[in-house]
């Protein structure tokens, strides 16, 4: 079986970055970290770890249905900070998106993300 690496339409373009938006392998998606980037390509919500993890969600969630899932097809996520002090936002905006049980989840703190401004990047595993 081989893979198929997927360039979605729904949220920002990737060209030139050097990295795809999503691989599928069978009846898998693998998600590239997603960051808090509109569909143009701005950052959304400068310095609030709220809305970058709400934006960061919903491109989560434009990719997956473009691709043919749901956000509910969640497997397992990855997640990487840069503020310790943000986790408390993050977890108010994941609950906001997700209901007991949460998909495994993986959480990082990193000294910085491709951008001074990413507060918070999310990879995934669905399932279609």
């Amino acid at each position: 079986m081989s893979h198929e690496i997927l360039q979605p339409k729904s949220v920002h373009s990737t060209a030139g970055a050097g990295y795809s938006h999503a691989a599928r392998f069978g009846d898998m998606i693998y998600l590239a970290g997603q960051v808090a980037l509109d569909r143009e390509g701005r950052l959304v919500g400068a310095g609030d770890i709220e809305a970058q993890t709400m934006q960061v969600y919903s491109n989560i969630e434009a990719i997956l249905g473009e691709l043919g899932s749901l956000f509910e097809n969640i497997v397992r996520m990855t997640t990487y900070l840069t503020r310790r002090e943000d986790l408390e936002g993050f977890r108010q905006a994941r609950t906001q998106r997700f209901s007991d049980p949460f998909p495994p989840n993986t959480l990082l703190f990193v000294s910085g993300l491709a951008h001074p401004g990413y507060l918070v990047e999310i990879e995934c595993i669905a399932h279609l």
